[in-house]
């Protein structure tokens, strides 16, 4: 019995030398089954010693002696075995093969045990393999597939590729058998008066064009003149045909630089073409220079049929190529008539760049690291050939330094407007007990509003954030305007926040953090994009984000603006993201980021970290509000520095512009505001001694002097220099005290530290009124300054740990929130305050000062 199965085991074994891992589990199967083997390890050892030839046995016969444990330990004599020749066929990796492997002339049901057999060591997922599968079959089996789409999984697909194979060969058999002998089925048998595709070698050159080549001095790559073949820029892969079908394929933005001039292109990345090519359209039109192909090469699209005149008989030189905006390159093309795509990137150029290709997005996502160190650079500046092609991550203003351009999709645009996936941080939205959303008004839209609308609806709907909706619920839907003159939608969300439970998440404490900037001199600031919208509402929960327009009924799936637990909900999802850099490195406050470094070589280290981190969670970044390696940045209303950290210069600018007194009200106003200082301010009482000198006696006019003039300088000045205004306290409520006269608007962010009624400045903020604005009445004015406030301080109110009260000299204004009719404007600014927890409290023009003097 012995003998039979060593007889059984060694014709297994010769048959399959080639394939170890087919030849182990066998041999293990037969040992399993053998019951006088399996009983010692050492009969085992020599049982699968007797069975190695050539090669294995040589091996095997220098370590028999020199290692005792090959004796004695089965399972570590078939370890050596496997480690010395366990190694991928020809050379090549399981994932080559794959990709390499095609159907040809063989059945399908063959092709599919081949790649079965290849897919199942590759680890791959079903979109990767499901797509290589395809591109496999013959092209006529796919254009028969294309017609059958009803295969939702991998194996459906193969299933009815081998299933359409199968009744393609019964046609053919039937329909040929009454004519001549049946014989095995060949896709490629019509092609009786096409000439053979043309076979490529090492160079992918034929043979018979070697000896013209070599006679004429040309590369026999490229057949260029002026450099040798090793050297030759284009490298052709080895492949069989020379025909071009589609594999994996997607576009990118490109342009051809010329004469210091560039001209955009559209360039589409083809693994399965052969070579790179370009459009003969294009060539013309830009006059490149060309030379003859010698001989010329067959190109076939993936149906098999000829692409142009079916041979590419010309050649580009080499040209200066970008790929995207960094990639630089000089690169040589085939010439061929392709109007749909003026430029096609074949394999040649992708195994020469290697660059990362996402399966699931079917996009480049990242340069590899040849790129990084050879093509990838600043983009040069050139004139284009029309005015309507810009750089994408420049033309708003913006500069990513080239450390960081890999990360290019952390800005892109594009990608931060699609549809996020559900997280566990999708934004929930839970009601109190017994309450539901009530039912807003439709606003009426004028002419440009409704166009707007329509524009917003249609696109949010493409992208996915919006869709109709059947919801018990409709909030209002109305616009106001944009600084540049835009229309921005707005949701009333005021009846919805009413009734929702708030979400407890605390906002950062700011000043805090700000603590942990000692010894940082490099610092980058991040903004990032679309935020609320980068975050889903949790399942479940959309319909309770349903708005209504004139157009119809809709509901968000992403987390709008204007809801209570918007800010605490984004919050945690950067604090998620950030937690172990907080404190150390990066400072988060809902969508604003900074990065902060000892030294510049620790501070690009931790800036790619944060965009990778951003990168893998899907969120975006506006490169034209970010500023990199600065060594003092503006962050939320600090200027940052080494030396520390004091008020934006902005921010001061109302104390600074105080115009001269020319009473003494004036004057009483600007020393109130100024004594409230004084403890910031070196010598105050000598700098102000002249001007409090004007008003002993309590005089009737005033009687300014030269010495209150240098005073009153002196005094303005020394609020540039020192540091007088408290850094905000998020843990302390906010108080705004605001006023408006006839020429402008006022206010003053305040909060009370230490004494329970003294109130301590934040910042200050005044600009005067347009000309429109100057037409308003006294309430509208006030309205104005308490809109112009929350939106200077916006980064600060809007989602405080405490309700903030804001002070003005109007009393009709603390009836705002529960007003029953108010006029077109006063509705889009009441409901701008929604998203905002601040009550309106009177106080008399004589005890409002400093927001009066302001406003003035």
């Amino acid at each position: 019995m012995l003998d039979c199965l060593v007889f059984g085991l060694w014709t297994v074994f010769v048959s399959l030398s080639l394939d170890y891992p087919c030849w182990t589990l066998s041999l293990g199967f037969w040992i399993t089954c053998c019951r006088t083997i399996a009983c010692e390890e050492g009969t085992k050892c020599a049982f699968l010693m007797s069975l190695l030839t050539d090669r294995a046995l040589e091996w095997a016969s220098a370590v028999w002696d020199a290692d005792p444990q090959i004796k004695a330990s089965y399972d570590y004599f078939s370890g050596m075995i496997k480690e010395v020749f366990e190694y991928p066929a020809g050379g090549k990796d399981i994932s080559v093969r794959l990709m390499e492997l095609r159907q040809g002339s063989e059945a399908a049901a063959d092709y599919a045990i081949r790649f079965r057999t290849l897919a199942a060591q590759s680890g791959w997922n079903d979109a990767a393999l499901w797509a290589v599968f395809r591109a496999g079959l013959h092209p006529a089996l796919q254009s028969e597939l294309a017609c059958h789409e009803e295969a939702t999984t991998l194996s459906q697909f193969v299933a009815t590729a081998i299933r359409l194979d199968n009744l393609r060969r019964q046609h053919r058999a039937g329909a040929h058998a009454s004519a001549r002998p049946q014989r095995r089925m060949d896709y490629s048998s019509h092609r009786e008066e096409e000439p053979e595709p043309m076979q490529l070698g090492r160079s992918g050159l034929a043979v018979q064009g070697h000896r013209s080549r070599g006679q004429m001095r040309l590369c026999y790559r490229c057949g260029a003149s002026g450099h040798l073949s090793p050297r030759c820029p284009e490298r052709f892969p080895a492949t069989p045909v020379g025909d071009i079908s589609s594999f994996l394929n997607l576009t990118v933005p490109a342009s051809l630089h010329m004469s210091d001039r560039c001209f955009p292109v559209s360039a589409l990345i083809d693994s399965g073409a052969a070579v790179n090519l370009v459009d003969r359209g294009l060539v013309e039109e830009l006059g490149i220079p060309i030379f003859p192909c010698v001989p010329a090469l067959r190109i076939t699209a993936i149906d098999s049929q000829p692409i142009g005149e079916g041979y590419l008989k010309h050649q580009t030189e080499l040209l200066d190529f970008q790929v995207r905006l960094f990639h630089y390159e000089r690169l040589a093309f085939y010439v061929t008539s392709s109007p749909a795509n003026p430029v096609i990137l074949g394999f040649p150029w992708l195994r020469r760049h290697d660059p990362h290709i996402s399966w699931q997005s079917g996009e480049l996502v990242r340069w590899s690291i040849t790129c990084q160190r050879g093509c990838l650079r600043d983009p040069v500046a050139r004139p284009c050939r029309t005015s309507q092609v810009q750089r994408p991550l420049e033309a708003a203003g913006g500069h990513l330094p080239s450390q960081y351009m890999d990360f290019h999709m952390v800005f892109s645009e594009e990608r931060a407007a699609r549809l996020p996936h559900h997280q566990v941080w999708d934004c929930a939205i839970d009601l109190l007990p017994n309450a539901s959303p009530p039912k807003g008004r439709i606003y009426p839209l004028s002419l440009p509003e409704s166009k707007a609308m329509e524009e917003y609806i249609e696109s949010s709907l493409a992208a996915g954030h919006i869709r109709p909706s059947t919801s018990p619920a409709a909030a209002g839907f109305f616009f106001v305007g944009k600084k540049d003159g835009g229309l921005r939608p707005c949701i009333d969300y005021r009846g919805l926040n009413a009734v929702t439970i708030r979400y407890p998440y605390p906002l950062p404490l700011v000043p805090a953090a700000l603590e942990q900037l000692r010894g940082a001199r490099v610092f980058t600031k991040l903004d990032l994009r679309s935020a609320y919208n980068l975050v889903r509402i949790r399942e479940g929960d959309e319909w309770k984000t349903a708005f209504h327009t004139t157009h119809g009924h809709y509901e968000y799936c992403v987390m709008p603006f204007g809801l209570t637990n918007a800010p605490a909900v984004f919050q945690a999802l950067i604090n998620e993201v950030f937690r172990d850099l907080l404190g150390r490195s990066v400072i988060a406050y809902i969508d604003d980021i900074l990065v902060y470094s000892a030294s510049m070589e620790e501070h690009v280290i931790q800036v790619r970290e944060v965009l990778a981190r951003l990168q893998q969670h899907h969120l975006y970044v506006k490169l034209e509000k970010c500023e990199f390696h600065c060594s003092q940045v503006t962050f939320l209303g600090y200027v940052i520095s080494h030396q520390g950290v004091e008020m934006d210069a902005v921010k001061v600018q109302g104390v600074t512009g105080w115009p001269e007194p020319s009473t003494v009200r004036e004057l009483q106003r600007f020393l109130g505001f100024a004594n409230f200082y004084r403890r910031f301010i070196r010598n105050y009482s000598s700098v102000a001694g002249p001007l409090t000198s004007l008003l002993r006696g309590k005089p009737k006019k005033l009687s300014w002097t030269d010495q209150a003039r240098t005073a009153f300088l002196q005094l303005k000045d020394r609020f540039t220099t020192a540091p007088i205004l408290r850094h905000p306290d998020p843990e302390l409520p906010f108080v705004v005290e605001v006023d408006a006269s006839c020429s402008g608007i006022g206010a003053v962010l305040s909060q009370r530290h230490g004494e329970p009624g003294k109130l301590h400045p934040c910042a200050f903020h005044s600009r005067k009124l347009t000309a429109a604005e100057r037409n308003y009445d006294v309430g509208n004015r006030e309205l104005l300054a308490i809109k112009a406030a929350l939106e200077e301080w916006r980064h600060w109110l809007e989602g405080a740990r405490h309700p903030f009260q804001v002070l003005t000299d109007h009393r009709n204004l603390e009836y705002l929130r529960g007003a029953k009719r108010l006029n077109l404007r006063q509705a889009r600014w009441a409901l701008f305050f929604t998203r905002f927890v601040f009550t309106v409290t009177y106080l008399p023009g004589s005890k409002n000062g400093k927001a009066d003097a302001l406003s003035r």
